[in-house]
């Protein structure tokens, strides 16, 4: 006789926005933004399967998220990533209550997907991190830089004569005018900081893997000189992980 089918739940739930996967037999398999409060289109997805929802767990940067944790609460068990839950990696930041949950499900992924090699993740957000977890599954910390679109504001914040630029694609290495030079300045310039990390870290790890993820990945990804593993939903990869972990 086979097994009921069972689903499973990763919520990721930011300021403005959320993301929300499910998973089955440990496949992705689907992930979506979802607005936040919208509760008739996190219901939506959900409908996508008819078999019911087995337990599930949520990653939230906002205090006032009842909407969602109401209704997820009535259809499964649900838990909250916080730090002291049973977790796939070992933890070694030396303060791991300051440490965002993304970060730490991105490490939680990419151990997941990479489990005997070293690996440094970088999710290319709001903020550019770069989070490192060493070959037997310990995350040691990172960096955090200004993300792509923060860098472009602060130029025209914190400067009197120049513009406010959007990210557009630019592949000349000199701008001939104040817009090309701030487009070349902040996107050639992340690459730039990005192949530094990577070339750092390859020094001190051999067969160092390199996983990117995050909005702006698909655009400053492509041109770095090293080759490295996209994971569009790593974070959800990793609070699956995570889950799992403490369902057994």
């Amino acid at each position: 006789m086979s097994q009921p089918k069972t689903i499973y739940f990763t919520l990721d739930m930011g300021n403005t926005s959320c993301s929300i996967a499910v998973f089955r037999n440990n496949k992705l398999l689907k992930a979506s933004a979802i607005r936040k409060n919208d509760l008739s289109g996190l219901k939506k997805f959900l409908s996508l399967w008819d078999e019911p929802l087995h337990a599930g767990i949520v990653s939230s940067v906002v205090k006032e998220d009842g909407v969602f944790l109401k209704f997820l609460n009535s259809a499964a068990r649900v838990i909250r990533l916080h730090p002291g839950l049973a977790l796939p990696i070992k933890n070694n930041y030396l303060t791991p209550e300051t440490l965002g949950n993304d970060r730490l499900a991105c490490a939680a992924g990419a151990h997941a997907l990479f489990p005997r090699r070293p690996v440094l993740v970088i999710d290319a957000g709001t903020c550019i991190k770069y989070d490192f977890i060493d070959a037997t599954g310990h995350y040691m910390g990172g960096s955090i830089s200004p993300g792509l679109v923060m860098r472009f504001e602060a130029l025209h914040h914190f400067t009197s004569a120049l513009p406010r630029v959007q990210p557009h694609a630019l592949k000349k290495l000199t701008g001939k005018n104040t817009k090309e030079s701030i487009l070349t300045g902040v996107e050639q310039g992340i690459r730039f900081e990005m192949d530094g990390f990577i070339a750092a870290y390859k020094k001190q790890y051999k067969n160092l893997k390199i996983v990117i993820t995050g909005g702006d990945a698909p655009r400053l990804a492509k041109p770095l000189k090293s080759g490295i593993f996209a994971a569009p939903h790593l974070i959800h990869l990793g609070l699956y992980e995570i889950l799992k972990k403490n369902l057994a």
